[in-house]
């Protein structure tokens, strides 16, 4: 049998390949969609930020969303003991969306793919690529199915939007060690049986149990939310007991949270992923280019993840497009580059969190009102904006407003 033959093969169906697929196939190419699991299935990453909004409605996919009903996030709070930080995105520096959602990805991720199959993108579900061959003129990938069967494809390009999986990353030595310090998660999703009413029960909080180690809550409008906790692997691996147990015990420790979630009433297996921060050696090559987290994955705390995967995947997708109808794309400086400057500044921010120094800005007391706005746009996912001081000077900004913060503290007490 003669293999297939198309424009773009798409690996993944998570919202980064969701979003290639969706804009390559509005603009009439040839694609294919390959997942190695089939929908609906758990994965993490269900708060979004306000960029990533951009990338769906460029991809005709934000209308089938907006009827699902999820919870909608207009801002993020940050829980220290009895301090509070509340981060409004109407609120924020510069222009662009003031809410997004917090999502099951079970069920949102099989909303994309259900759309993108109503509008005739073909996926192939329980398909693992296998082994990937550059060295003809097309690019023939292997495909292995759950009951054995194989099958291979031809393609003028590769979209990696395999997350997790990290294909092209594994097949082709492109793995690199992270510049984040080591931390670890734990998570599950609970029947939220106790959550109060009112706006308390729909906020997205990151309580701080100590300066490296905090849980994110996260209530969807199902009634159920999701609870994890962020800690260095080390700390983790010192509290005795089962994933599940070692959650609860860090549950405890949280006075907003213990009495809410003791004990807590799981839906599902409580994970934990370990050293979850990853990097590449290149985002791009001859004929193929990584997005979403087969390329970078920083840390949950800001939920830049699944903003990052559709920053990527929506940029691919446009750059191919180009490429494909004959128009010469620099692949550096158009897409290397610019999700390099991304990362470089969300990774500033994951880093300063864990030093404290972000801390300090965000439960400062009086708050700095411009300060605060310039800081949201970031938390918001506008990370390329270089008329926001908290953008352009982000390698120093931070460090500098702490600096000024002890000082200030030393005079007082003093």
């Amino acid at each position: 049998m003669k293999p297939d033959t198309i424009d773009v093969l798409i690996i993944g169906a998570g919202p980064s390949g969701a979003v290639s697929a969706g804009y390559l196939n509005q603009q009439k190419k040839d694609i294919l969609l390959v997942e190695k699991v089939k929908f609906p299935r758990y994965v993490i990453g269900e708060s979004l930020i306000p960029r990533c909004m951009d990338h769906f409605e460029a991809a005709g996919l934000l209308a089938c969303l907006k009827k699902q009903n999820y919870e909608v996030k207009r801002g993020a709070r940050f829980l220290r003991k009895d301090e509070v930080c509340l981060f409004d995105f109407s609120k924020k520096h510069g222009d662009g969306w003031d809410w997004t959602w917090q999502i099951p990805r079970d069920h949102f991720d099989h909303t994309l793919t259900q759309e993108l199959e109503r509008k005739g993108v073909p996926i192939l579900w329980e398909w693992e690529v296998t082994h990937v061959d550059f060295d003809t003129d097309l690019c023939k990938t292997v495909l292995k199915h759950k009951n054995g069967e194989i099958k291979t494809i031809l393609s003028k390009y590769i979209i990696d939007a395999s997350g997790y999986g990290r294909v092209l990353p594994r097949l082709l030595d492109l793995d690199r060690p992270s510049t984040l310090d080591d931390h670890s998660s734990i998570f599950t999703q609970v029947a939220d049986s106790q959550r109060p009413d009112g706006e308390e029960g729909t906020l997205i909080s990151f309580d701080i149990v100590e300066k490296e180690v905090w849980l994110w809550v996260i209530p969807f409008s199902n009634g159920n939310t999701s609870i994890g906790v962020v800690a260095p692997t080390l700390w983790l691996n010192n509290i005795p007991g089962t994933p599940a147990e070692k959650l609860q015990a860090v549950i405890a420790m949280s006075d907003h949270y213990k009495t809410r979630f003791t004990p807590y009433e799981p839906i599902m297996d409580t994970l934990r992923i370990t050293t979850f921060s990853k990097s590449v050696k290149q985002l791009y090559g001859d004929r193929y280019v990584l997005t979403g987290n087969s390329s970078e994955f920083l840390d949950p705390v800001f939920s830049s993840g699944v903003s990052f995967a559709t920053e990527s995947g929506i940029l691919a997708a446009k750059l191919l497009n180009k490429q494909l109808n004959g128009e010469s794309v620099d692949w550096q400086t158009q897409y290397a580059d610019y999700i390099a400057k991304g990362v470089a500044v969300f990774s500033t921010y994951v880093k300063e969190w864990y030093t404290g120094n972000l801390q300090k800005l965000f439960f400062h007391r009086p708050e700095n009102p411009e300060v605060k706005r310039q800081i949201c746009a970031v938390l918001a996912g506008y990370v390329w904006d270089d008329t926001n001081p908290f953008v352009k000077k982000h390698h120093r900004i931070v460090k500098t407003l702490a600096h000024l913060i002890d000082m200030e503290t030393e005079t007082e007490t003093n």
